[in-house]
């Protein structure tokens, strides 16, 4: 198949990109990137020069780029990664996620819609059903509840996804997974900053009591899934991926900690950030059943071959940690 990938430089994207060019498959993929702070054309070394792969620099939410390049590429398949992800920065600034996860995905889904795209993917996240109570675990058509300027625009991007299926028939999915960990990730999330500051020995900042629960997916089961999601799953349906490794931050910062060498006294409580949900909990039993799909990676090897990722990928931590990355650190974490 031809998949047009946007958001194919950042963490997801790039192993989604990367999987869909494994030599076992024969599809093209087309990337549209914008390549803002996360987006990293290093992530897609091993791939740039083949010929079923494609680069294209632009942005999801400039009509004519994108109807420019749905209209001259037809892919089979539209993958919508491209999102401003982060809730710590949509704190700070509200304004980039509503532009990029609400205006973007508008700009793609009337692309598809004129063009006719045979498929279209939107991936989503966990966040959008807010803190869930124990035991309880939110299946596909549990309540939205988003707790942050992020998870609402995610949630409002996936509503205005399924409106496309129901109002114009088109052929839309939905994916919501939980927290994704591995090699790439930008080192703001919980594990590459935690793996990154242990490996300077430089203060790890604990929100509040370090008590969340998050579910923990490691990225190529989420690339396979989403992946399923396209080939097995339903038109019109939402699917939650889930890695089913639920558990408290603090316990996964003292499992880098250990990995590394490294002492319980480089954590460092902050004040927690305002509106933060204190457990994510998602049944996957839907994709399952429907797919076949299963998370393969266990936590605690996935989490070592993160951090040996890591320890022998410095270099590729030191430049994306300089300037900006610098900026926006200051500004979250000094006055905590």
């Amino acid at each position: 198949m031809k998949f047009l990938v946007t958001g194919g430089a950042g963490f997801i994207g790039s192993a989604f990109v990367r999987m869909l060019l494994d030599a076992s498959r024969g599809d093209d993929v087309i990337n549209l990137d914008k390549l803002t702070y996360a987006g990293n054309l290093e992530n897609l070394a091993s791939v740039t020069h083949s010929p079923r792969y494609r680069f294209v620099h632009g942005d999801i939410c400039d009509a004519e780029v994108v109807n420019n390049l749905v209209s001259d590429t037809r892919p089979d398949v539209i993958v919508n990664f491209a999102a401003e992800s982060h809730v710590d920065r949509s704190i700070l600034s509200p304004a980039p996620v509503f532009e990029t996860n609400l205006r973007g995905t508008f700009t793609l889904l009337e692309a598809a819609r004129m063009h006719k795209t045979p498929r279209f993917l939107h991936v989503s996240t966990d966040e959008v059903y807010g803190s869930i109570d124990a035991p309880h675990e939110a299946n596909e058509g549990y309540p939205l509840r988003a707790s942050s300027p992020y998870s609402a625009s995610k949630a409002g991007s996936d509503l205005l996804a399924l409106s496309y299926f129901v109002t114009y028939k088109m052929p839309v999915t939905v994916t919501r997974a939980s927290n994704n960990y591995g090699p790439y990730q930008f080192p703001e999330k919980l594990i590459p900053l935690m793996i990154s500051n242990a490996m300077e020995d430089k203060p790890l900042p604990i929100y509040g009591d370090g008590m969340q629960i998050r579910d923990w997916l490691y990225v190529d089961d989420h690339c396979r899934a989403v992946l399923a999601a396209i080939e097995r799953g339903r038109p019109g349906e939402i699917y939650n991926i889930g890695g089913s490794r639920a558990l408290p931050n603090v316990e996964v910062v003292q499992l880098i900690l250990d990995a590394v060498g490294k002492p319980v006294s480089l954590m460092q409580t902050v004040t927690d950030r305002p509106g933060h949900d204190r457990r994510y909990a998602l049944s996957s039993h839907k994709l399952m059943q429907e797919t076949g799909w299963l998370a393969e990676m266990p936590f605690e090897k996935g989490l070592k071959t993160t951090i040996d990722w890591y320890r022998n990928n410095t270099e590729w931590t030191a430049r994306v940690k300089s300037g900006e990355y610098q900026n926006y650190y200051d500004r979250n974490y000094a006055n905590r």
